[in-house]
Order: structure tokens, then C-alpha cells, then sequence
């Protein structure tokens, strides 16, 4: 009889245990997701807002850890990281460097619908072909602005190309971008060049024009150029779309130079890493981002250029005339792409060095 019972009892509490799979104490949601998705990103790249909608929505935790550079990205995933996360942020010139180490995997775009809300200029490129790998998340370009008042208070006319920056009159009074691609590219750009160019005598050219350059540079700062240009310390600099933006919004004076050179344009992207545990929350998350309401909510946070051609019909006359941010798509077709220049990023890395030293 003892037996009997036991065995019983024994049943029904296997009973309950399997009656409990989808439970909350299960590790996945009532529709069978898990309940966790871990997210690299950049560092002030993702509202919280959208975060804690998803998890209301679909009971997914989005765990959010951050790095500072594409460099900083690929030596993570690299030492391990296509198992630490599913979901991660990089800039399209290094998505073929993560191709052909296997260290992203292919997308199911069926499970990601709203793709369609996507600028067909953003869809499509040379670096994923039909976007078998990445999805569109946010662009920038690099950008020249100035302090309208205080290039009147120094005498001095409004610049209309890069030759225009070596005026005596910008001496300590100009902020840049501390980052090798952005800045030698404008240099290249001056001299008709390729912002991709590879020719390490090419490269080592520019020396010579930022040396010219560098007596009016007060600071390298990639961190918060735009903080120099609110507080009005600078009169002006050469720095990245979402940074002239915020300064544009925040301070009357600033505004953007039309130069006669051309600028860059680089796309950041979601890729789902080769090793993710959460692919199928991670396809669900990408679409998510995508709906127009996240996307208004994505661009009104961070000022970069919205690529979601739904959410952008409901952004206001804020986000709208700014022009560090609303970028056209004609100056959108005119801007040159940021591609992977292979080993020549030693050159850029070099002359960079040297300058700053």
C-alpha cells in the first residue's frame, strides 16, 4: 500500500512539474520565448522607453551591455563574445570582416516584417546584399558646423570648404572628432580623395594640410564634441551628424557648413552574433525596434539620421529642420559610405598618431 502511494505521489508531482513548463518559474514566457535576450550596443544608443515596452509586450528582458568602438566590438566577439550575446550593433564597415569570421549569422527576414519601413537607400548594399546579414538601425555623417555669433565677433565669413578652417582666426577654437577615419577623411576629401582611399602615400599626404590644421584644434573629442559647441568654448569643428544635431537643437548660434567637399555617411546595423542563444527573440526584438511608434521614439532620443521612412512621418518640426539629422536623400545619395579599408587603417592610425603627438 506504501508503494502504491508513493507512486502516486510520485506521478503527480512529475504531473505538476510538467504542467509548470511556460510558467514564470520555467525561463520562458507564456507564448514560449525566453526571457532573456542579451544586447552589445553603443553607450546612449538605446531608449530605456523601448526597452521596457518590449518587456511589457513579450515578458523578454533585454539585457544591455555596451562597448565605445567597432574595434572594441570585434575583440569581444573574437575572445568568445558570439555566445555572451545574440544581439549586437556594428557599423557597416566592418559587417564583411564579421562575415568571413563567421562571427554573425544569417536573418530570417520573414520574421521581421517591418523591414519594409526601412529607406530603400539604406537596404541593399555593397557591404549585405540583400541584407542577409544586418538590418538598418540608425546613420550619421560627419559634419562642419560653426557658431554663427562668433565667427561675426571674430570677423570672420561664413566657411565654405575645409582650406577655410586654417584661418589664423580659428587658433584653439575648433573641436574634432579623435578618431583617425572621420578626420583624415575630411583631409583626403579636401584633395578630391576617396574617404576609403588605401594608398599609404595618399594617406600620409594629409599629414601636412592637419599639420597646418592643428594650431586652430582646442580639443580631440569623440566622447561629447557637442558639449564644446553648446557651451559655446569652440567656434566650431568637424564632427559626427548626431553631435552637430544635439548642438544645432541646443544652441541657437550653431549651424551646419556647406561645404563644397563631400562628407562621409556610415550606417550602424543589428546582427545577430553566429553563437546566439536567442535568435528567434532576438528577429522579434529587431521588428519591434522597426514599428514606426519605437522609430519616432529611437530618432527624438538620438538626434542621427532616421532611416525608418514610417516613423519619420510622425517626427515633429524639431527633428524635421534640423538639418544634421534630417538629411535629404539627395545629400543622402551624394554622401560617400565609410567601407572597410583592410590593412590600410594602419596608415590612418599612423598619421593620426603623429599628428596628435
Amino acid at each position: 500500500m506504501k508503494k502504491i502511494v508513493a507512486f502516486i505521489l510520485a506521478a503527480v508531482l512529475a504531473l505538476s512539474m510538467l504542467s509548470g513548463c511556460g510558467s514564470a518559474d520555467s525561463g520562458v514566457t507564456e507564448d514560449g520565448y525566453a526571457k532573456e535576450l542579451y544586447l552589445y550596443n553603443w553607450s546612449e544608443y538605446m531608449p530605456e522607453e523601448i526597452l521596457t515596452a518590449f518587456e511589457d509586450e513579450y515578458g523578454i528582458r533585454v539585457v544591455q551591455s555596451t562597448f565605445t568602438s567597432n574595434e572594441e566590438l570585434l575583440t569581444k566577439l573574437t575572445a568568445g563574445g558570439t555566445s555572451q550575446y545574440d544581439l549586437i550593433v556594428p557599423t557597416n564597415f566592418i559587417v564583411e570582416a564579421l562575415v568571413a569570421q563567421n562571427l554573425i549569422q544569417p536573418l530570417d527576414l520573414n520574421n521581421i516584417p517591418n523591414l519594409q519601413n526601412i529607406n530603400p537607400q539604406m537596404l541593399d548594399l555593397d557591404f549585405d546584399k540583400g541584407n542577409q546579414y544586418t538590418v538598418p538601425y540608425m546613420a550619421t555623417i560627419t559634419a562642419a558646423v560653426v557658431n554663427q555669433k562668433k565667427l561675426e565677433e571674430m570677423g570672420v565669413e561664413m566657411p565654405t570648404s575645409m582650406d577655410d578652417f586654417l584661418n589664423p582666426a580659428f587658433e584653439n577654437n575648433l573641436v574634432v572628432m579623435d578618431d583617425s577615419r572621420g578626420l583624415i577623411g575630411f583631409a583626403l576629401s579636401r584633395s578630391g580623395k576617396s574617404f576609403n582611399e588605401t594608398d599609404k602615400d595618399t594617406i600620409y599626404g594629409t599629414l601636412e594640410w592637419l599639420e597646418q590644421l592643428k594650431p586652430n584644434i582646442k580639443a580631440f573629442d569623440s566622447d561629447s564634441p557637442k558639449t564644446m559647441l553648446i557651451a559655446n568654448e569652440v567656434a566650431g569643428g568637424f564632427v559626427y551628424g548626431g553631435d552637430a544635431a544635439a548642438a544645432i537643437a541646443e544652441n541657437p548660434d550653431i549651424v551646419m557648413v556647406d561645404l563644397k567637399e563631400n562628407v562621409s555617411l556610415s550606417l550602424d546595423c543589428f546582427a545577430i552574433t553566429s553563437e546566439a542563444q536567442h535568435k528567434r527573440e532576438a528577429e522579434l526584438f529587431i521588428d519591434f525596434v522597426l514599428r514606426p511608434e519605437n522609430g519616432k521614439i529611437l530618432a527624438e532620443s538620438f538626434p542621427y539620421i532616421c532611416v525608418n521612412n514610417a516613423a519619420k512621418e510622425l517626427l515633429g518640426e524639431d527633428y524635421l529642420n534640423n538639418p544634421a539629422c534630417n538629411v535629404s536623400d539627395e545629400q543622402l545619395a551624394k554622401a560617400e559610405f565609410l567601407n572597410d579599408v583592410g590593412e590600410a587603417v594602419t596608415y590612418f592610425d599612423e598619421v593620426f598618431t603623429q599628428l596628435k603627438n
